[in-house]
Formats: structure tokens, C-alpha cells, sequence
């Protein structure tokens, strides 16, 4: 991923000395269970764990002729291990080094999304409590519809963040995963306890049943909740792109001193880091679209997953880890100008409260046709500067049936205000 959106914990997780420092921790892990076994000598296991280092610019050299990346960093620990550098890879296969360690980068990687997740939760949570009872206009289709609160509009938001945390913390046991069971996965060459005591010591779960490889939908999964998490976002960042529009106004993101919106229109205050959040979503569809395609690889392994996922697994975790960061700087920065929600509302000319006018109608005797007929045909004549709470009052065939008091009642928010508030409290209190 380019600099711009790496972060640095996250970038440093899968840079190429972090890479092969998890492959380090498996070969000196698998050596002390050997050696614990009397399977290598107790010497040998440890060199391993007090010599075995690796220089990079090494590994690359090595490879330049063996064409093998793991055989040049196995050569390369031998190296500085000595004598007892035979012992290292013992019974190994690439891919039980390779995948174990990529299982310990990707468990820490859910544990940095995880924070991040937390982080964007607890100032949704804070912009959700002041803003409770901000009454603004709800929209379906794109269209006034019924009022409701900024609070309201974020708590399913809220919700949806909390669906995705726990959709995070399975899949990220579902890919702790530890998988020693050799060439096509029959144990041949390294024993099911082996497995088991090296999956305790690096806090990992043995593979149910590996061939070659540990299975790739697990992966696939780790990908599916990232791409979830950006598509919520999305949603988020699409929310407040609409809410900044000109023609509705009722929110703005942070705007720095100093800051521009364009080059050419100095008025201009954009939503940068919404529009960008909304792109880097689209990147994530398309890591999950790749990681689907790694599941099938031919009989009991092959290489095509590998050049894909040495580009979607650190862009995928780098991407979505900047997109939560870039969000939750949003919440925390977001101008929410509640007098032009107000006055968003009176541009409805109480049009939005009209299904409350028709609940009431039945309630007064009238069938729901007969009731719907007066309320569209009220909302669908007023004038400029009309409000549809005085045509009602005023109605020859309807104030017979209301007083004042109901509609004004209606017409307050009150009810919605009350419904609201109950149905945030709930929501925020529940995991």
C-alpha cells in the first residue's frame, strides 16, 4: 500500500522484517518442542532459540539463486546458528513456517483493527449522547420523510459497528492457526503433538485438517469482515456526504486553519475524508473478491494464492486500518448545525409529520383509504409559506373529527422525541 495510507504500527506489522521474525519465533518454537521430545538434541534447540538471527539483505541474496524464499531465510538462520543450523526446518515444509507465521501476523493485524474499531466506537457513542435529542428530517428515496434525531441516524450505525466487531473476533480466532502437518498434511514427517505443543506456545489452534496449506477460506473470512467494516463506513461516510450537500447543510467535517477546499473556489468546504473513506471502501470489496478466488488452489496445494495475498493481505488490514482512523478523526471534527436541521424541517411545511395525522384520523373513526385521502390531499395543495398543521385545523372535514391541542401535540416532535430516546439508551447499552 502507498505511504499515504499506511499507518505506521500497522505498516511495520507487515513489513518484510516482521515477516520473517514470525517465521524466526515458528523455527525456534518448533525446536524447543523437538528437542522436548528428544527429536533433536536439547543443544541443537538451543542455538536455535539464542543464535538464530537473519539479515534481509542476505535472505535476498540467497534467493536470487535458489528461487525459494524460505530456503534462503533457512539458510540464512543456519548461517548464524553453526553447527547446530542443520537442526532448524527439521521435518518442516515451507508452507507449515510460512502460513503459521502469517496466522501470528494476522492475529496481531484483527487485534490493530480491533482498537481501531473501539476507538471509532467510543466517539460514535459520544456524538450519539449529544446529539439524542437533535431533531432533524429523516429521508427515504431521497425525499423528506418522517423527523427524527442526529443521535437516532447514528445509533444504527452504532449497531451495525457492533455486528462487525463481533463478525472481527471470530474470524480472527477462526485464522490463529497453527499448521506443522507437512507436506500434503499427513504428519508423515512431524507428529499431531508436535503440532498441539507448538500451537500452545505461540497461542495458536492446531488446523482441523490442513493438506499442504491451512485452508484459505479462513483467510477469505479475515477479508469478508474487512470488507464489511469498510462497507459500514461507507454508509457512514455516504450519510454525511448527502448532509453536506449545499441545498441541506446540516453538517460539515472539520475544516483546519489553513485548510482549502479548492483550488479555484476559496468558498469551498468538501467532504475529503468521507469521499476518500467512500474509495478506499471499494478497495476492500475487491481484496474479499480476491481472497474468494485463493480458496480453490489444485489438490493438496499450489502457489496462486501467494502473489495475491503478499498484496491484498497487507493492503486489506493497512487500508482498513487508515479508513477507521480517517472516520473516527470525522466524528471527532463533524459540525452539526442544528438550526438548519430546524429550519430543514419547517421547509417540510409539516409535511413529515403526516403519518401521525393518519394514525390519529383512524383513531377518530375514519377508515385508513378515507383518512390517507385527506392527509395526501392536504400535504399534496399547500402553497409557499403554507404548513399543513393550519389546513388541518382549518379543514371543513377534518376539524370536526380533531382539536387543536392533538395536532399541535403531533406536530411538536414530542412523540418521536419519546420513542427515540428509548430506543438509543437501549441500543447503546447493549453489546
Amino acid at each position: 500500500m502507498i505511504e499515504r495510507y499506511t499507518r505506521p504500527e500497522m505498516g511495520s506489522l507487515f513489513s518484510n522484517f516482521t515477516k520473517f521474525e514470525k517465521m524466526r519465533l515458528v523455527e525456534v518454537a518448533v525446536a524447543e518442542v523437538q528437542a522436548k521430545h528428544k527429536i533433536i538434541p536439547r543443544k541443537a534447540a538451543d542455538d536455535i532459540r539464542t543464535k538464530s538471527k537473519f539479515q534481509i539483505d542476505r535472505i535476498l541474496e540467497i534467493e536470487q539463486t535458489t528461487k525459494h524464499d524460505v530456503i534462503a531465510f533457512v539458510t540464512n538462520m543456519a548461517e548464524n546458528v553453526g553447527d547446530n543450523g542443520k537442526y532448524i526446518h527439521f521435518g518442516l515444509t515451507s508452507s507449515d513456517v510460512l502460513d503459521t507465521a502469517l496466522s501470528l501476523q494476522l492475529k496481531e493485524a484483527c487485534d490493530l483493527i480491533l482498537s481501531g474499531v473501539l476507538s471509532f466506537e467510543r466517539e460514535l457513542i459520544k456524538l450519539i449522547k449529544t446529539h439524542q435529542k437533535t431533531l432533524c428530517v429523516g429521508r427515504t428515496h431521497g425525499m423528506f420523510a418522517e423527523p427524527t434525531t442526529f443521535g437516532f441516524k447514528l445509533t444504527g450505525f452504532l449497531a451495525e459497528l457492533r455486528r462487525n466487531k463481533r463478525r472481527l473476533l471470530a474470524a480472527a480466532k477462526q485464522i490463529a492457526i497453527v499448521k506443522l502437518s507437512g507436506a500434503v498434511g499427513t504428519y508423515s514427517a512431524q507428529s499431531v503433538e508436535i503440532e498441539k505443543q507448538v500451537g500452545k506456545k505461540l497461542d495458536l489452534f492446531p488446523e482441523t485438517l490442513a493438506t499442504q496449506v491451512i485452508p484459505r477460506d479462513r483467510h477469505a473470512e479475515v477479508l469478508w469482515v474487512l470488507s464489511m467494516l469498510g462497507a459500514g463506513l461507507e454508509r457512514l461516510a455516504i450519510e454525511f456526504r448527502h448532509l453536506q450537500r449545499s441545498e441541506v447543510a446540516e453538517v460539515v467535517e472539520g475544516f483546519q486553519p489553513g485548510q482549502k477546499g479548492s483550488s479555484a473556489m476559496p468558498h469551498k468546504k468538501n467532504p475529503i475524508s468521507s469521499e476518500n473513506v467512500t474509495g478506499l471502501a471499494r478497495l476492500l470489496r475487491s481484496y474479499q473478491q480476491a481472497s474468494l478466488e485463493n480458496i480453490a488452489l489444485w489438490h493438496e496445494r499450489d502457489i496462486s494464492h501467494s502473489s495475491v495475498e503478499r498484496v491484498v493481505l497487507p493492503d486489506a488490514f493497512i487500508v482498513c486500518d487508515y479508513a477507521l482512523a480517517r472516520m473516527t478523526e470525522v466524528l471527532k471534527g463533524i459540525y452539526v448545525n442544528k438550526d438548519q436541521m430546524a429550519e430543514n424541517i419547517l421547509r417540510s411545511q409539516g409535511q413529515v409529520f403526516s403519518s401521525h395525522v393518519l394514525l390519529l384520523l383512524v383513531e377518530k373513526g375514519l377508515d385508513r383509504d378515507t383518512a390517507y385521502h385527506h392527509v395526501q390531499r392536504l400535504s399534496h395543495g399547500l402553497k409557499p409559506g403554507e404548513q399543513l398543521e393550519d389546513k388541518i385545523v382549518n379543514d371543513p372535514d377534518l376539524k370536526q373529527l380533531v382539536n387543536k391541542r392533538e395536532i399541535q401535540t403531533i406536530f411538536s416532535g414530542q412523540k418521536h422525541l419519546k420513542s427515540i430516546q428509548e430506543v438509543i439508551q437501549k441500543a447503546i447499552s447493549y453489546e
